[in-house]
């Protein structure tokens, strides 16, 4: 109320901004009392939000200004201060601090319902007795100040290890798993004619990743 009066009292004036807002809120200070709020002293909770506020505005500088309530919450409770969840939301709208908000959802993978489905080849049974038997892929992204950058992989399922991999700025088949799957072919650099491919149900930019396939050799390597 008092940073109201104050942003319109030359406008208007003191005594006229009271009495019209007393009319409509019997509460409202009149102007005896927005004068002795003025000249009062800070009281504690002033004080200590003055403080808080000094230090959410360092907490979220040194964070890139994109923590939101939750995780400003817990930096200042490692930092030692005692405040509450709603008490920063508070505060952090006081200040005028805001974090970054999750953007619409990106879909990796989109299911043909037109193209069929092969057989599965594991039967959904992800073990493998040795390297180079069972290769299992997809596609994730990670957001960027410039956008979303897409990284496909495929990884073997006996030694955990990444054997092929690709990153773009889009998710074309010829870009991202068609290529991953390239790369790790041609570091495999052994026989792969017992080796079975497994990706998600799904097709991006016309090539079908759909379920398993099995593979002879590393003749197949641009299929």
């Amino acid at each position: 109320m008092i940073a109201f009066i104050d942003a319109h009292r030359d406008q208007f004036g003191v005594e006229l901004i009271c009495r019209i807002l007393r009319a409509a809120i019997p509460e409202f200070l009149t102007a005896r009392g927005y004068r002795a709020a003025r000249v009062r002293p800070p009281c504690d909770r002033e004080i200590r939000d003055e403080q808080l506020i000094a230090d959410l505005r360092t907490v979220h500088n040194d964070n890139f200004s994109v923590y939101g309530v939750k995780k400003m919450h817990a930096a200042m409770v490692r930092r030692g201060w005692q405040v509450g969840r709603e008490q920063t939301r508070r505060l952090m709208r006081k200040a005028g601090l805001r974090g970054v908000q999750r953007g619409k959802p990106v879909f990796t993978t989109v299911t043909d319902p037109t193209d069929a489905r092969p057989a599965d080849l594991v039967n959904r049974q992800f073990k493998a007795a040795a390297p180079n038997r069972l290769w299992v892929a997809d596609i994730t992204y990670v957001r960027t100040w410039q956008g979303f950058c897409y990284t496909a992989f495929v990884t073997d399922v006996c030694t955990r290890k990444i054997v092929g991999w690709a990153v773009a700025t889009t998710m074309r088949t010829e870009d991202l798993p068609l290529q991953a799957f390239n790369h790790a072919v041609w570091q495999s650099d052994s026989d792969l004619s017992e080796l079975i491919h497994h990706s998600d149900r799904g097709s991006q930019g016309g090539f079908n990743r759909l379920s398993q396939h099995r593979l002879v050799g590393a003749t197949v390597a641009g299929r």
